[in-house]
């Protein structure tokens, strides 16, 4: 499979276009190991899952999912399954009403189609009036875009990150906040505060969402689902299916359709 193109990229950096697309193949379990973009990024798989980590924490990508990177931020990718990844490099000075914060968007049939023509596009000469309407209605499609809570934020407290290094590593842990709270010689009201300061989220609702992206890397590498509720410590198949449906509306198999 094709691999990360170092002077591809770099050369889609400083083209004169404000959005240029690009396409790669990535054979599972590969990583871009870690970079940054000057440009703005929406990276799109029409196959496989996308794991994406960065200083501002992690998010996982599913195909009918995309994922808008602001520029400058320092990130990886790792791939579960085969990855067929479409890169748009959007210049945000040039292009404005851009999201302003790195975020997971749901893709429409009409943007899927839109990204999957922009590789097409000859990357030197002008564009035809067509063309120009394509990227056009690209970059309309973007700004449009609903979102989902598919980001799980670190901390920059070196007293929570510990402890949120082990909640992403044992995703079935039972631990509860006040017994979290005693391996750092404070109480859980500290504690709360500390998560609620850090990321946004009380402690319940950061390992939830720790969980929640745990699981859906293990249902993309087709595990059961039941298996994969047990790992991230649900008591049973419903209650796992019940969170999911809380957070999208639906069942886990339906998720990555």
């Amino acid at each position: 499979m094709q691999q990360y193109g170092p002077k591809k990229h770099l050369d889609f950096h400083s083209h004169p276009r404000p959005l240029v697309a690009m396409e790669n193949r990535w054979a599972a379990g590969t990583s871009t190991g870690w970079h940054s973009h000057p440009r703005g990024q929406l990276l799109y798989a029409t196959e496989g899952v996308m794991v994406i980590h960065s200083n501002a924490g992690s998010w996982v990508v599913p195909p009918n999912r995309a994922l808008w990177m602001v520029a400058g931020l320092r990130h990886s990718v790792t791939m579960s399954g085969n990855v067929l990844m479409r890169t748009a490099y959007v210049d945000e000075a040039a292009i404005k009403r851009l999201p302003k914060e790195s975020c997971v968007i749901n893709v429409s049939p009409l943007l899927r189609e839109l990204l999957v023509e922009a590789v097409k596009l000859p990357v030197a000469g002008a564009l035809s009036p067509r063309d120009k309407r394509l990227i056009g209605l690209l970059i309309d499609e973007l700004r449009v875009s609903s979102t989902v809570a598919l980001h799980l934020p670190m901390p920059s407290n070196d007293r929570l990150r510990p402890i949120c290094n082990s909640l992403i590593e044992r995703p079935d842990d039972q631990a509860s906040a006040t017994e979290w709270a005693q391996t750092i010689g404070v109480g859980e009201r500290t504690l709360q505060r500390l998560f609620a300061k850090g990321v946004g989220m009380t402690f319940s609702q950061w390992r939830e969402q720790a969980r929640l992206l745990a699981a859906l890397t293990a249902i993309a590498q087709g595990r059961k689902v039941i298996d994969v509720a047990m790992d991230c410590g649900y008591s049973s198949h419903s209650a796992f299916t019940a969170m999911f449906r809380r957070h999208f509306g639906a069942p886990p198999s339906a998720f990555y359709q």
